[in-house]
């Protein structure tokens, strides 16, 4: 891992401590007023098939040759140097390298990835959506001294793809946004961040901090994760926590990436995809099994895309740790439950053996639910 000295900047250009998203104009379906893209990772898959796309959200119906399109379902993926076999679902576009987009029928699915000094360089281009690959001040790179950059900003069919290979990848990412910024260079940008590490609650901290800070910073317009060759070829034994719980049913390094990805743009409240659960850690003062109460929740409600519940153990502090979610689920007493419709009470010390029924019914009478789909 490379180390560079990042220049000083003097004019930071947005503020730290209120979150407004950077301003970019739009790429096709990327950048200005669009939610950020997920960009799954598919290059080191074989023979990509379309059973691979349903780790990414794409469920393929071989009976009646339709797609089922899952809310977390990648919206591009990479595939290297592959052109895929078969016909993909309406909403999916692949990304490759140069020469393979060069030979690809079809340029309205397809699209090119260059470095920078490629894309400069290159004869032919894509007429929709060029995406070009900056490692952040690596002295290995002409970057550095922003070469390229007046030329990208004056092509409004490049998406740039930022990353770094120095230690501090984030920083030296952060940096970069911020030279953007200054030199008015209103591109979308995907954040491409790749691990190095072996375990699952590793990758998670790793993704976490090095996306989530940016994203919080209002910069990103979208998200590709990905790992390096040697943490790839770990996947059988790597996707396990601390406990020893496998995240995955398939152990599909893809389908962790992507879901990874849809969690770290919903926990920044960039891109909601699902329903969002609240939960205290639970002490003393809790009367109830909140793990197993949680669970019960979630598998009669994980359908509700957008709606955010909380299930709080106790009314000392519940109300105020769950003051965002839109309905909370309070202990208030032994074998009591209180609801909430935000900051409101509904329901007030229900019996907890029909709380959960309780809680449904509130969803329906204040328009939140929507019947699960067979």
């Amino acid at each position: 891992m490379l180390t560079a000295t990042i220049p000083s900047i003097i004019n930071i250009p947005y503020s730290p401590f209120e979150y407004k998203r950077r301003e970019t104009f739009a790429v096709d379906n990327i950048g200005a007023k669009h939610v950020p893209v997920v960009v799954a990772d598919l290059s080191k898959i074989e023979n990509i098939n379309q059973q691979h796309l349903q780790s990414i959200g794409y469920t393929y119906n071989a009976e009646n040759d339709k797609w089922n399109i899952a809310d977390a379902a990648a919206d591009y993926i990479f595939t290297g140097h592959q052109l895929l076999n078969f016909a993909l679902p309406g909403t999916l576009k692949v990304i490759v390298y140069p020469a393979a987009w060069a030979l690809a029928t079809d340029k309205e699915k397809y699209f090119p990835i260059f470095d920078a000094g490629g894309f400069e360089e290159a004869e032919q281009k894509s007429d929709a959506i060029n995406f070009v690959m900056i490692d952040c001040f690596n002295d290995e790179t002409s970057i550095n001294d922003f070469t390229y950059l007046d030329e990208l900003a004056n092509d409004k069919t490049v998406v740039i793809c930022l990353s770094s290979t120095n230690k501090h990848a984030m920083t030296s990412v952060r940096r970069m946004f911020m030279e953007l910024m200054n030199r008015k260079i209103n591109n979308p940008v995907i954040i491409n961040c790749d691990s190095h590490w072996q375990t699952a609650d590793e990758h998670l901290i790793h993704y976490s901090t090095e996306c989530g800070a940016l994203l919080l910073d209002g910069f990103g317009d979208g998200i590709c994760l990905g790992m390096n060759e040697e943490s790839y070829k770990l996947q059988d034994s790597s996707f396990k926590n601390a406990s020893g719980r496998n995240y995955l049913q398939n152990n599909s390094a893809e389908q962790f990436l992507n879901n990874t990805a849809f969690s770290i743009l919903q926990a920044t409240r960039t891109r909601i995809s699902k329903t969002e659960y609240i939960s205290c850690p639970s002490c003393g003062r809790t009367l109830f099994d909140l793990q197993e109460t949680t669970a019960k929740i979630r598998s009669r409600t994980h359908h509700l895309k957008g709606v955010k519940i909380a299930i709080m153990g106790c009314i000392v502090n519940g109300p105020g740790e769950m003051a965002d979610a839109d309905f909370g689920y309070v202990g208030s007493g032994v074998g009591k439950i209180t609801l909430y419709k935000g900051k409101e009470i509904m329901k007030k010390n229900i019996d907890s053996n029909i709380a959960v029924d309780e809680l449904i019914n509130l969803l329906k009478e204040n328009e939140a639910w929507i019947e699960p789909a067979d």
